[in-house]
């Protein structure tokens, strides 16, 4: 296995159960299955990698700080479960609800590709070979912009009118395994 590949996840919606703008521990509750996938993942040589859009900061609905506590804390978690995660990118803008300087476009909010570019160089990712996991359109073009090899979009609930440019729709996180 290519030693730079990297297995992209987006936090609210694949890593915990998006409730909108969450920023508490008692808030936090991860989805199910997303510890063995990326324990799989990793055992397979993939860097896990959170890109995630935060516009709750920039809306000052909360503040960084609180992000960065709940992500440290976040993190501790996934290291319980034997998970090292390589990186977390955040984006706190918002073009239209952001409130002074984090009302803005930003290359680095998704659908645009920033936070997985920036990753790029960090981290010497092998994009081709690499796999996204999102639960939006905007995660899954993201991705493809970037030139990720195979992105996912997950929808826990089956529905089958999803319209998506994604390579596959996942409702199960370990059903990603046969993509690694």
């Amino acid at each position: 296995m290519d030693s730079n590949v990297a297995l992209f996840l987006d936090r609210d919606g694949v890593i915990n159960y998006d409730l909108g703008y969450v920023h508490n521990i008692n808030e936090f509750e991860f989805v199910p299955g997303v510890f063995s996938m990326c324990q799989n993942a990793s055992e397979l040589g993939y860097k896990i990698i959170i890109v995630t859009n935060q516009s709750g900061i920039g809306r000052r609905y909360y503040s960084e700080d609180q992000f960065l506590a709940l992500t440290k804390w976040m993190l501790r978690r996934f290291e319980e479960h034997a998970v090292k995660i390589t990186a977390v990118y955040y984006c706190p803008t918002h073009p239209v609800f952001g409130k002074g300087a984090l009302k803005r476009e930003s290359f680095f909010r998704k659908p645009a590709p920033g936070m997985i570019l920036q990753a790029v160089k960090d981290h010497s990712i092998n994009l081709s070979k690499s796999v996204l996991v999102g639960d939006r359109e905007s995660d899954i073009i993201a991705g493809m912009s970037a030139g990720i090899g195979t992105n996912l979009l997950f929808a826990p609930l089956v529905d089958l009118k999803i319209k998506t440019q994604a390579d596959s729709i996942i409702h199960d996180l370990n059903s990603i395994n046969v993509f690694l």
